[in-house]
């Protein structure tokens, strides 16, 4: 593999996707871009982007990035008819940053292998002003020198990039993240009526939290 991806492909200009583009573009990377809806992803062009009709048409970059809805829509764009496979082509390296199945996932890799296209599994942790503020963390999980390969285009993303491990690693972690987050919220609302109820006001209670070790983004 060459020493580090300049010409980058995305499928799915979500807002997060979005956010991180912009990114991508600032570091000054060669991006080419299909969302289903093309309208949504046509501004990147101002910041450089070459908005593509399909995502067959990059088969042909160095990287490719998938962050889309769901684990059918992840298929249908990389081994559907018409998805980034089907020219009989691929990336060196594919990296999904979308929440699939791992059986989604393996299909996928398994068809991406055919192609010598290496799947780098690379779920994220944070929200649009999160990417904006620098603060995104990934999560990945893949053939490690896939990883290598890809880590200067994922060091874009935001602030710290773990790698998990050779399989489907960085999945799992992010399921256990997305558990712990709903664990944090769901106390963080009982405590907070807790304290309502003995007479504190909630801007007074989370004003202490979030001023305490135990401030986050998700209690501020």
């Amino acid at each position: 593999m060459a020493a580090e991806p300049r010409r980058i492909g995305w499928i799915g200009a979500g807002r997060m996707g979005y956010e991180l583009m912009l990114r991508l573009l600032a570091a000054g990377y060669d991006l080419a871009v299909w969302n289903r809806t093309r309208a949504k992803a046509e501004p990147l062009a101002e910041h450089g982007a070459t908005i593509v009709d399909g995502p067959r048409d990059l088969a042909d970059r160095d990287l490719v990035v998938t962050m889309v809805s769901s684990s059918s829509v992840f298929e249908d764009v990389t081994i559907g008819s018409s998805g980034l496979f089907s020219s009989g082509s691929g990336p060196r390296v594919l990296v999904d940053s979308s929440t699939v199945s791992a059986e989604a996932s393996q299909r996928v890799a398994a068809e991406a292998a055919k192609f010598d296209t290496a799947l780098l599994a690379a779920p994220v942790s944070g929200n649009p002003n999160v990417v904006k503020s620098g603060q995104l963390t990934t999560v990945v999980s893949g053939d490690g020198t896939a990883f290598d390969y890809a880590l200067p285009v994922l060091e874009t993303f935001g602030s710290k990039v773990t790698y998990v491990g050779s399989g489907d690693e960085a999945r799992l972690v992010k399921m256990c993240h997305n558990v712990l987050l709903g664990v944090v919220t769901q106390s963080l609302a009982e405590i907070t009526v807790l304290a309502e109820r003995a007479g504190v006001s909630r801007a007074d209670f989370l004003e202490f939290i979030n001023s305490s070790v135990m401030g986050s983004v998700f209690t501020r």
